[in-house]
């Protein structure tokens, strides 16, 4: 399975990220909690070059708790600003506001003496699927971005203003040009950054599996009520045991896999498995930037 997905509209929001640049104080950038890594675009090192970053791992209520607080650690050893927050419960949105005027406190200070009064601009990019658009919501207290539970609902940049007078522009998601670490594209297919139509959702079943067999095998086991021992079983066999027990038998005596992917897939990106992280710091050489 080799995973490239890359249409026409993120080639235009590089642009409007590009162009937008000069005039934001700060790069917010939206992860999901459960691909603290892989989950950042590595192109961004080059379109963003020095400016002043914040990192927001959202959904953090749906990842392993143990594990993000091993990353939120990791990246502040290197002086990476880093907040946890959850768009669904709303968990640490209030810190955002703060945390900015805080990073942005010494030019606050110069503009006050000169009685310059200026807004905070910040810019919110990420990959696709990951919570801008609901960030933004909560943010400003109503549907004003459009949202969706799949890649490539924004497609254009939107500017939003706070009370407080911060500003916002809203990026739609955008991934590397080219996937040339396809482990990694497997991960974030996983949590649906990358759309399904493109990918063979029972092989990425496959692998999923054999990563929660590994890592969360007590977890998966009661989700699907696996009574027998997986340890030693490969994905395709566990994703028939599944389908076996949800009862998706098709004429024959087959099991319908492909049913059994995609309810895998989906009971995954919402947790319903359980809260399970896909990458451990420890397993990567984090780069310094």
């Amino acid at each position: 399975m080799n995973i490239q997905w890359y249409p026409g509209h993120m080639a235009k929001t590089r642009r409007i990220i590009e162009e937008n640049l000069a005039m934001t104080d700060i790069v917010v950038e939206i992860l999901d909690a459960r691909i603290p890594y892989s989950g950042r675009n590595p192109d961004f090192n080059d379109i963003l070059k020095n400016k002043p970053r914040l990192l927001l791992l959202n959904k953090y209520d749906l990842a392993d708790k143990r594990v993000s607080d091993k990353w939120i650690s990791r990246y502040k050893e290197q002086g990476i600003n880093v907040i946890p927050i959850s768009c669904a419960t709303g968990m640490g949105i209030n810190r955002i506001s703060s945390e900015a005027e805080k990073m942005m406190g010494e030019r606050i200070a110069r503009d006050k003496k000169r009685g310059v009064n200026r807004s905070i601009k910040l810019m919110m990019t990420g990959i696709p699927n990951v919570g801008k658009s609901s960030l933004i919501n909560r943010l400003i207290g109503k549907a004003g971005a459009k949202t969706g539970d799949r890649p490539g609902v924004t497609k254009g940049k939107q500017w939003f203003r706070l009370k407080s007078g911060i500003e916002f522009l809203d990026t739609p998601g955008i991934l590397p040009t080219k996937f040339d670490d396809q482990e990694r594209a497997k991960l974030l297919a996983y949590t649906g950054a990358i759309k399904d139509e493109i990918i063979n959702t029972e092989l990425l079943a496959y692998s999923l599996l054999e990563y929660l067999r590994d890592n969360y095998r007590d977890i998966l086991s009661a989700r699907y009520k696996l009574t027998d021992d997986i340890s030693d079983m490969e994905g395709y066999q566990i994703l028939e045991y599944i389908g076996k027990k949800r009862g998706f038998v098709v004429s024959g005596g087959e099991t319908d896999t492909e049913r059994a992917a995609n309810i895998l897939l989906d009971e995954f990106r919402g947790a319903k498995i359980g809260n399970i992280s896909l990458e451990t710091p420890e397993d990567i050489d984090i780069p310094e930037k």
